[in-house]
């Protein structure tokens, strides 16, 4: 059966319930790579109300793939401004990847790439010039992803949990 896979923006705030199941998702996915990861039952409300806030007031766009014309995957992220606190050479607007994730069954149909080449270039086209992300340092797959995107590790998270 050949793959049909549309990509389209969408505003969280009218998709929520579609969204928040992916979201989800991707935190089950989360919490088996690191078990301090909270429950989605614990932070859905607060967690949805950030993404449609930083979709509203920071230029966020939220991208779903439709696999076949089933909601599969997804990406969003938003614009974040420098402050006096950076140390970069680069003075302009960052893009902040926030999250994203595609579902296990329909992996391997290069639905992530799309989804993330789609969104760099939105925001290419604003005049962006600067990515961030972050990623779970056991996260291999997405680590390798990264890489074969051309994007490169600069700092490293550390952590001590009392």
């Amino acid at each position: 059966m050949e793959t049909h896979v549309e990509i389209k923006p969408v505003h969280i705030a009218e998709h929520y319930h579609e969204i928040s199941a992916m979201m989800h998702e991707l935190h089950l996915h989360e919490h088996s790579l690191f078990d301090k990861t909270a429950a989605w039952s614990d932070i859905e409300d607060s967690y949805m109300r950030h993404v449609i806030k930083m979709q509203d007031e920071c230029d966020g766009t939220f991208l779903i793939a439709y696999l076949n014309g089933v909601p599969t995957g997804f990406i969003f992220g938003y614009v974040e401004d420098q402050d006096d606190s950076r140390i970069e050479v680069y003075e302009g607007k960052e893009l902040y990847v926030s999250d994203g994730y595609v579902a296990k069954e329909a992996r391997g149909h290069g639905i992530y790439r799309k989804l993330n080449r789609d969104l760099e270039q939105i925001y290419i086209d604003k005049g962006v010039r600067r990515i961030c992300r972050y990623t779970l340092v056991n996260n291999t797959r997405a680590r390798m992803f990264l890489e074969s995107e051309e994007y490169a590790v600069t700092r490293l998270l550390y952590e001590k949990w009392l």
